[in-house]
């Protein structure tokens, strides 16, 4: 006779399995009622259905993360692990909304977008995402901090370069950051460029570094993906 956790956590048994694509059910129809509510016009009948939905789904949610943490031999390191605070998270906003004005709490509301996180569980494909992750952290880390020096060192530059040339367009350095993201993200909008040739060399320089910025990323991701399924075939 399976216990209540077997059927929470491990869901190599029959019923672990019954109980995990059950909640996947569960989250995948929330975000499809959250995203039909977004409709305008919505018919008032739907809009009542999809709130009678919303409210069957948070009371799974609730269940569930009682559930986990009634069986987690662990209560505090549960509710403070990530998968503890994303299951919280995405049944807050619910329960912050009773005997509160809605419009002041309207930004919780995109906690919900938390249910989409709560996939991650039990998906091994978005699990080894997150293992690889937790290998690259402080490489990831370390490249965010390069990155933001090497943004406010090319707003600088610009404005230096196209201050005197366009005033309105780079009116400041705070002004020219939009146009350092875009360049060195290499998105290129197109919507403030450059005119002088400083101003044109200078970002021609800043292209190419971007091309590091956006690669850089992507290959250690890779190689932390690389060594997150040789530990689980390990």
């Amino acid at each position: 006779m399976p216990t209540l956790k077997d059927i929470v956590e491990r869901s190599n048994t029959p019923i672990g399995r019954v109980f995990d694509l059950s909640i996947q059910f569960f989250i995948i129809l929330s975000l499809i009622a959250f995203s039909v509510e977004t409709l305008p016009g919505l018919d008032p009948g739907w809009a009542r259905l999809l709130h009678f939905f919303e409210i069957a789904s948070i009371t799974v949610f609730s269940v569930e993360y009682l559930v986990r943490l009634l069986v987690a031999d662990r209560k505090i390191a549960f509710v403070t692990s990530f998968f503890g605070v994303v299951d919280l998270l995405a049944i807050l906003p619910f329960y912050l909304s009773f005997g509160v004005d809605l419009r002041s709490i309207r930004a919780l509301r995109l906690l919900r977008l938390f249910w989409m996180l709560k996939l991650v569980r039990y998906s091994r494909a978005i699990q080894r995402f997150h293992r690889a992750f937790l290998i690259s952290r402080e490489e990831i880390i370390l490249f965010f901090f390069v990155t933001v020096i090497l943004l406010y060192l090319a707003s600088v530059g610009i404005y230096h370069f196209e201050h005197a040339a366009q005033p309105e367009a780079f009116a400041s350095v705070f002004h020219c950051l939009w146009w350092a993201v875009v360049t060195l993200t290499t998105v290129g909008y197109g919507d403030v460029y450059p005119i002088t040739a400083g101003g044109r060399i200078f970002t021609f320089a800043i292209l190419l570094i971007g091309l590091g910025v956006v690669s850089v990323p992507a290959g250690l991701v890779a190689s932390a993906l690389a060594q997150a399924r040789e530990m689980e075939s390990e």
